[in-house]
């Protein structure tokens, strides 16, 4: 094999399949980075049987072939190269693969082609089209909730539901709850699969086209395709059941606040920093007389509070949550206002944007003394 293609272009290539190169494998193969050149088109793959990347870029093909290199050294290399373009070519007599640039060589040790487990796309029987910048923000609204803990997998994935034209995220970590809704074109069916938060993000971290383009899902037993530009990837699904939502969220409430978001936000943020040591990360809202109080106490270091102006329509109240659930959702809400709709101090509450029917936010408060 021998190619030439520009730094830039095979620099963001490596970082986009890297994120799929496993660092720990039973398989020394699943540690590189496969690269495969035809027509003036070089391929460049990453698996660890979890997720699968594949990019592909243009590039001046000499010699066609595939190669293997080490994920973690060839991404150095390219990373640190000196010049604007840079030439890779393999060698018959050992396994070395020598790439250089400007006056810059390295030689490094190749991994055997044949034994990588080259990405396929799927061939699934469900087969759909979104907007990057739809399914970016669906992503952004809601993954942020997923639990952490691996021991309930369920919740450690992002719930996508197309329902004809009506496609619908959430996630969850029991605590709390992001739902966002948005439209896709032209789909005749119902199908719900739990996708991995961490393919939802590398997701979102790639999709990085200025003009909106379609992104083409594919679903296949338990396995998603995702192809966009010159981007392929593929994920395993998380296998059960996802609680019915539509349960969690409350039908009417009591309580509505309307608060600027900006203002609560910095306000949440500043009170909470003496609550971070704290077991919980508590802080405290008080409803009343149009405004909300926010404390944060913790015995070790001190006390804080600070007061925001808003418009409560309802029954006053003290309800207390973790900080950093309340954070997490202000952070995603673009409007100016946003409303806060609530029952008792131990029942669910709703955060929204004050224009975004379509983004929904539940949290369990904490019981305190």
């Amino acid at each position: 094999m021998k190619i030439i293609c520009t730094k830039e272009l095979l620099s963001h290539a490596v970082q986009i399949v890297q994120k799929a190169v496993a660092t720990k494998a039973q398989l020394p193969i699943l540690t590189g980075i496969y690269l495969h050149a035809t027509e003036n088109t070089l391929e460049l793959q990453a698996t660890d049987y979890e997720i699968g990347v594949s990019c592909k870029i243009e590039a001046e093909v000499v010699q066609p072939g595939s190669v293997v290199l080490s994920g973690r050294y060839f991404q150095e290399v390219v990373r640190k190269l000196p010049g604007d373009k840079i030439e890779i070519s393999s060698s018959q007599e050992d396994r070395t693969i020598k790439i250089t640039s400007n006056f810059a060589q390295f030689n490094l040790l190749s991994l055997p082609a044949e034994e990588f487990p080259v990405l396929k796309p799927l061939e699934g029987d469900t087969v759909f089209k979104i907007r990057d910048n739809i399914l970016k923000e669906l992503i952004k609204k809601t993954v942020f909730a997923c639990a952490n803990d691996e021991a309930r997998p369920i919740f450690t994935g992002g719930l996508l539901e197309v329902n004809n034209q009506d496609v619908t995220m959430v996630a969850t970590n029991t605590h709390r709850l992001a739902l966002k809704k948005d439209f896709i074109d032209r789909f005749d069916g119902n199908i719900k699969m739990i996708i991995p938060a961490k393919i939802l993000n590398e997701l979102a971290r790639v999709m990085v086209s200025d003009v909106p383009s379609n992104v083409t899902i594919s679903c296949q037993r338990n396995q998603i395709g995702f192809s966009f530009d010159n981007v392929y990837i593929i994920s395993r699904l998380i296998e059960g059941q996802f609680p019915d939502y539509n349960r969690v969220i409350p039908p009417n409430f009591a309580t509505t606040v309307t608060i600027k978001t900006d203002e609560f936000l910095d306000a949440v943020e500043r009170v909470s920093l003496l609550a971070r040591d704290g077991e919980y990360n508590v802080i405290k809202l008080s409803f009343r007389n149009n405004s909300v109080i926010i404390t944060s106490n913790n015995p070790d270091i001190g006390k804080a509070e600070e007061n925001v102006n808003a418009q409560i329509d309802g029954n006053e109240l003290d309800i207390a949550f973790n900080a950093k659930y309340v954070t997490d959702i202000l952070k995603n809400i673009n409007s100016d206002q946003m409303t806060f709709a609530l029952n008792t101090p131990l029942s669910p509450a709703s955060v929204k944007p004050l224009d975004d029917a379509n983004y929904t936010y539940i949290i369990t408060p904490v019981r305190t003394n």
